[in-house]
C-alpha cells in the first residue's frame, strides 16, 4: 500500500487541540467505535495491547465528568468550555493492570492515531491529563483492574486553532495561546532546531 507523504504531513498539521465545541452536533456511538478500531493498527510494547477504552455519551455522565478536569494549563482565568461548547463525547483511555502497571509507548501511540482519525471525519479534541483519577474511576464504575490514563474529549470544533513558526531561542516561549478573536496559536519549533548534529560527524 502506497501512502502520499504530503497528504500525511496535512492531516499531521490539521490534527489539533480544540477545546470549544458545538454542542448542538452529537456523534454517533458507531463513530467512536471505528476510531476505537484504528488503535488495533498501533505498535505496542510487548504487544501486550493492554489499553482498553470507555466512551462516555450520555447527558448524565458528561456533566458528571466535565467538572473532574482542567483544560488549558496556560489559560489560568478560564475553567473550560461554557455550555453550548462542551464536548459531544468522551473517550477514556485505560491501562488493563492485568496485563501490567506500564503501558510503555502505547497510550501515545493509540492516541494520535484516534485523533488522525477525528480529524479525517471533521471533528476535533482535546487530550485531558489533568484529572483526579480516583474520583473519575468512582463517578464512572471503573473496575479496580482499569487505571485511567487520559481522557479525550471530542465534537465538532467551534474554534480556529492556526500553527505558528517559534523563535527557538534561549528565551523562546512555547506556551499556546488565545488572541481577542478567539483563535488559538500554537507555536512550534523549527525543524532545525529538532536534529542532533554532532559538531565533529564529518570531521576525519
Amino acid at each position: 500500500m502506497k501512502i502520499n507523504f504530503d497528504s500525511l504531513r496535512n492531516l499531521m498539521m490539521a490534527d489539533r487541540s480544540v477545546r470549544r465545541f458545538d454542542e448542538n452536533k452529537e456523534i454517533d456511538a458507531d463513530v467512536l467505535s471505528k476510531l476505537i478500531e484504528l488503535t488495533r493498527y498501533c505498535a505496542s510494547g510487548r504487544n501486550a495491547q493492554p489499553l482498553r477504552y470507555m466512551l462516555v455519551t450520555s447527558e448524565a455522565d458528561k456533566e458528571t465528568l466535565f467538572p473532574l478536569l482542567k483544560w488549558a494549563g496556560y489559560y489560568q482565568d478560564w475553567d473550560g468550555p461554557e455550555k453550548g461548547e462542551r464536548p459531544a463525547a468522551y473517550i477514556v483511555q485505560c491501562l488493563d493492570k492485568k496485563y501490567g502497571e506500564n503501558c510503555l509507548c502505547d497510550d501515545g501511540l493509540q492516541l494520535e492515531a484516534i485523533t488522525l482519525g477525528m480529524t479525517t471525519l471533521g471533528l476535533a479534541g482535546c487530550i485531558i491529563k489533568a484529572f483526579n483519577s480516583v474520583e473519575l474511576s468512582k463517578v464512572l464504575n471503573l473496575e479496580s483492574r482499569y487505571s485511567p490514563r487520559y481522557v479525550l474529549a471530542l465534537g465538532y470544533p467551534a474554534e480556529t486553532v492556526v500553527i505558528e513558526d517559534m523563535n527557538d531561542g534561549e528565551d523562546c516561549d512555547y506556551k499556546y495561546y488565545r488572541t481577542a478573536d478567539g483563535v488559538h496559536h500554537v507555536p512550534k519549533r523549527p525543524l532545525e532546531s529538532l536534529i542532533i548534529n554532532s559538531n565533529n560527524s564529518n570531521s576525519k
